[in-house]
This record gives C-alpha cells, structure tokens and sequence, in this order.
C-alpha cells in the first residue's frame, strides 16, 4: 500500500465521490476547547465514507471479473458502497449481512439492487460464509477492510484533509477517525503521511470493542470479546485487519474509547449546531474531541463524521437524551 494506489483510486473516484467540507462551529470549539474541524462522511454518497472504498475496489476490476459478479460482507455501509458501485457497473452483487443491523441499511442495501443474505453475528462467521458463496457461485469477495483497493478508496478523505487543513491553516493536529476493522484510518493514514505529515491519524472506537486501540497497546492483534451488543453497528469487527493493523501500527497515534452515551451526545450536537445527521459509529470521533480532551494535544483537532445511516428511533434517542441532559442543567 502506497500513496500512489490512492491516488489512482482518487481518479477513479472523480465524477462519482462527493469531495466532502471542512465545517467548524464556535460551539463545539468551546466544549472541547480547541479549534474542532469537522470532515462529514455523512454527506457521501450512501451516507458513509463507504462508498469512496466500494467505488474504488469495483472499478479497478478488471470487466470480465466484474461481470461474473461481487461478493461483500457488511453491518450496512460498506454493502451499501458496493451495492451501489456495483450497480452502476452493471454487475450482480451479494452483501452477506448480519440478521440484527439496522433495517434501513438492509433496505437499502436491496434496493440497490443486491441480493442480501443474514447471518447471526454472535455465533456465524462471515468471512467463512462470503469466502464458501464467492467459491460456490464464482464472484470476487471484497473485504469491508483489508483490502488493498478499499484501503486505498478510504484513503482518499485523507487527500482531502490534507487539502482542506491547509486551506485551515492547520498543519499540525490529530485526525481522530471512527474505527472499525481500520480500512479508513489505515487510509487516512497513508494519505496523511505523504501529503501532511504534520496530521496525525487515531482511531476511535466505542468502549467494549477497542481491539484497535488494545493492539496499538500490545503491539500485536488483539481480537474482541463480543462481536455484537453496541449501538455503534458500524465499526464492530472481530479484530483489526492483517492488512491494516501493521499501517496503523507504523503510523497512528494511541486509541481512543468512548462510550455509547457519549457517541449520542455527541450526534445530537452534529445535528443541533451543524444540521448534520451522524450514526452512533459516526459520531465516536467527535465523541472523542468534544468529552476526551486531554486525549487529544495541540490548538486544533479534526474529526470525521464517519456516517448517517442511523434508525429514526436510535436518532430521537440520541435527541431527547441530549434535550433532557440540556434541561437538567438549566435547573
């Protein structure tokens, strides 16, 4: 994996990725006492950061491949990436999806045209099952993460934010990133190397399901105890990827965890002060930025909004939590 690969990935994805803003509110700068810049992935295409990998891994199939069809494994976002690059691509798609992911992104993820199959995530192993179907009906497997094409389709953002925290004037600053099996960060990462070294890359993740920031610790691969029970759907994976945890390793500092109230909290201040919807996933790393402060060092921080594709319910959830917090407080 290199610069290069991204930036290959980054011309493929022309025309088809949104190039996402840089926003910052006063507000938030105030509670987390620093300038907080904020990189919403929640605006892509999808909804998710996703998309960017999909886009990337589809397209450089080559088209006697693609046309024999793809095979993905997802909680929602990365399906719905590559559901839709598939589509657009004009070839057949299978999303493996665990039974308990959030309606709205197995809906979605169909009506993108892909055939979607359910496994029970405590007790099934869906690399096991994507690599049987891939072999059964011949379709190429593209991994949520470690992937190399992935890895470098996320790394695209970091491109971005190299771009846009000049524009800033930020050239020093932790880039706090929403964790999961460590495609994106890993990417990030890469990008950030090459283009400014000055930004340093973290992952975030939701307490109970930090195997990234516990390896980082250990140095070695640390998988997780369980593998479902958070409202953080999105970035819950077994362990970092082979591919990515020795990137991250190299280059990203120290973890960070947060919890789940924390994660809501900090949605309903994405939405409130920014008008942006973020999921509980996507929203860990502004969690991190807005309630961890003496994790993070320096004038400035930037955080990505990593997804949006949140339920109604968890939403106004996450809405009349923070109106109640709000209210007690004025008491």
């Amino acid at each position: 994996m290199n610069i290069d690969m991204i930036e290959a990935a980054a011309g493929r994805l022309a025309g088809h990725a949104l190039r996402t803003p840089l926003l910052e509110s006063p507000f938030l700068n105030r509670i987390a006492g620093r300038r907080v810049l904020i990189k919403p992935e929640c605006l892509q295409r999808t909804g998710s950061f996703k998309f960017r990998g999909g886009w990337s891994a589809v397209s450089a199939l080559d088209p006697e491949t693609r046309a024999r069809g793809i095979i993905a494994f997802s909680s929602g976002n990365h399906a719905q990436g590559v559901a839709m690059a598939a589509q657009a691509h004009g070839a057949p798609a299978v999303i493996v999806m665990p039974a308990d992911a959030p309606a709205i992104k197995i809906e979605n993820t169909r009506a993108l045209g892909a055939e979607v199959l359910t496994y029970d995530r405590a007790t099934e192993d869906r690399d096991a099952i994507g690599a049987r179907i891939a072999q059964q009906r011949g379709l190429t497997l593209i991994r949520p993460f470690d992937d190399p094409q992935v890895i470098a389709g996320q790394g695209t953002t970091g491109i971005e934010i190299a771009e846009q925290a000049a524009e800033a004037g930020v050239d020093q600053a932790d880039v706090l990133v929403c964790c999961g099996g460590g495609g994106l960060t890993s990417g990030i990462a890469l990008a950030l190397e090459a283009r400014a070294p000055g930004l340093r890359a973290r992952p975030v993740e939701p307490e109970g399901f930090d195997d990234v920031a516990r390896s980082l610790a250990a140095g070695r691969i640390i998988r997780n105890d369980r593998t479902s029970g958070s409202l953080c759907d999105a970035i819950i994976t077994p362990q970092p990827g082979e591919l990515t945890f020795p990137i991250m390793a190299r280059l990203c500092g120290p973890g960070i965890a947060v919890g789940e109230a924390e994660a809501l909290h900090a949605m309903a201040l994405a939405f409130s002060r920014l008008k942006l919807v973020a999921e509980p996933g996507g929203a860990v790393a502004l969690a991190a930025a807005l309630f961890r402060p003496d994790a993070v060092a320096g004038d400035a921080v930037i955080v990505l909004i990593s997804g949006g594709n949140v339920e109604a319910s968890v939403f106004m959830r996450a809405l009349a939590e923070h109106a109640t917090n709000e209210e007690e407080q004025t008491r």
